[in-house]
């Protein structure tokens, strides 16, 4: 799985690796803050929310259109410092009055504008990798371990951010409304080791670096093999652009992790847990979960007795990890920020097999080409808002504007959502980035780039149209979001020639 792949993929991935910690550390605890420090409703926290998620989107289309000029990798070194600025002012308590509304304001767009130069362009500067022909059939795959591993960042992030902040409050005395600023804090330093780790890393990549205009013209000139009629640049672009309409509606409905789907953890999932479900709240269990299955994809991937030796010794200190963690008797205390470790959790989780899957069906001929994974994503993506629909079924309905815990259903119900949506989520983001590095015309794919991020931005916007019917039925929340999914994937296989034949 980890074979055959071009140096330089670890270094950027663990770049992006330590600035998704500290953007998920922070957005893990958002909302809940907006709600606590401002007190503003439900309706009222998940616009500002979904629009901050927006821009965060938004941006790197116009961050992939100044590097198309100007070079990729300058603009990833600026946007980083651009990023620390906004996360410095996000870490300083002001209050709720009309100061600190500004200054929050201020901050996210500076984070937002940051993010616009640095994730799009890391990740074209990723696909650019495999532009080199020994590296061509490894893109797909190269792109999900991407995932992966910038997800190990993500699943750390909401354990980070409810310790620091626990921490804060009981040996600093902080109130908690100011102790949400501890948590904002923490994405300063994880920026710090992002850019240390990109640095440091920079001799891996230096065949996809460039620093100006007249450098990447130069490189695509080398390669006369990727130039495109006009023709063929306007049918790729289009193509492109159906897929985004797709992609919309998919990041309005995985996107409800920070909003509804955390709103229904505050006020209906029981607050504590026993026995193995208490085991999946504590991060330390689900890495040595992730260890056993790594290790038994290890031995049955080894060629030697060695490797098999090690990776069943690793199986074993796994194991035993989770016997020695069991107590039938042990209650935990379980927090609504918590359950958002389990989507980057199962990520990681479940990459190895995703990529088994589809090695295994290629080696046959029947791997499906990316637009109908996405498709299929979007099949699955309704699976989870079904169970959600079918799991509310006799709730109270929810009260926007004085949240109340309102009952004690079992955090499992959350727990299989989550794991249904990152199934989605598999097959659409990484292959979807994948899809567009590929498919790009050479001249555009910064602005193609950022526009898949646009796509994505315009559904984060779109996360706010659920949190202003929290208060309606459940069934109806879960129910708008089920039927969305499947009429997008309805669209996607309605054109799903004319994408495979690019594809």
């Amino acid at each position: 799985m980890f074979e055959g792949q071009p140096k330089g993929l670890w270094a950027l991935a663990f770049a992006n690796t330590g600035e998704r910690f500290g953007y998920y550390t922070m957005l893990a605890v958002f909302i809940l803050f907006l709600q606590a420090n401002f007190g503003w409703s439900s309706g009222t926290a998940g616009l500002v929310y979904s629009t901050f998620l927006m821009l965060v989107y938004f941006l790197p289309l116009f961050g992939g259109m100044v590097a198309d000029k100007w070079g990729y990798s300058k603009m990833v070194t600026i946007g980083i410092f651009i990023m620390f600025a906004g996360y410095a002012v996000l870490s300083v308590p002001m209050g709720a009055g009309t100061v600190a509304i500004a200054a929050m304001a201020a901050a996210l767009i500076l984070v937002s504008f940051g993010t616009g130069l640095f994730k799009g362009n890391l990740q074209v500067m990723v696909g650019d990798l495999y532009n080199d022909p020994k590296y061509a059939a490894k893109r797909d795959a190269g792109f999900s371990l991407f995932y992966m591993l910038i997800n190990v960042g993500a699943l750390f992030a909401p354990t980070a951010a409810i310790k620091i902040m626990e921490w804060s409050q009981q040996s600093l005395g902080v109130s908690e409304q100011d102790s949400y600023h501890f948590a904002f804090a923490v994405a300063c330093v994880s920026l710090i080791v992002s850019i240390a780790i990109y640095y440091l890393g920079m001799s891996t990549f230096k065949q996809v670096l460039t620093v100006s205009k007249k450098e990447t013209n130069t490189a695509q000139a080398a390669q006369p093999a990727d130039e495109l009629t006009p023709s063929q640049t306007k049918e790729r672009i289009i193509c492109l652009c159906l897929v985004f309409a797709v992609v919309i509606f998919f990041w309005m409905a995985f996107h409800q992790n920070g909003a509804t789907l955390t709103y229904f953890a505050r006020d209906y999932v029981a607050t504590s847990a026993t026995g193995l479900t208490a085991m999946e709240f504590d991060v330390t269990n689900l890495m040595a979960v992730i260890f056993i299955v790594y290790g038994l994809f290890g031995v049955f991937q080894s060629k030697g007795n060695k490797a098999r030796t090690i990776y069943g010794i690793i199986i074993a200190l796994g194991a035993i990890w989770l016997a020695c963690q069991y107590d039938a008797n042990a209650e935990v205390a379980v927090s609504a920020p918590i359950f958002q470790q389990f989507n980057p959790c199962f990520v990681v989780l479940l990459t190895p097999v995703s990529i088994a899957i589809f090695g295994a069906l290629a080696k046959k001929g029947k791997e499906p080409k990316a637009p109908v994974k996405i498709g299929i994503g979007m099949l699955v993506a309704a699976a989870a808002y079904l169970l959600m629909t079918l799991s509310s079924l006799g709730l109270p309905a929810p009260d926007a504007e004085n949240p109340q815990h309102l009952a004690d259903v079992s955090p499992n119900i959350l727990v299989n959502t989550y794991l249904i949506l990152t199934f989605a989520e598999l097959l659409l983001s990484p292959i979807g980035i994948s899809f567009v590095s590929k498919v790009a015309p050479p001249k555009y794919k910064g602005m193609m780039m950022g526009g898949w991020f646009v796509a994505t931005a315009v559904g984060n916007f779109l996360v706010s149209i659920p949190t202003l019917i929290w208060g309606s039925e459940l069934y109806i929340v879960w129910g708008v979001l089920m039927a969305i999914c499947l009429v997008a994937a309805l669209f996607i296989f309605s054109i799903i020639k004319k994408l495979n034949k690019i594809a």
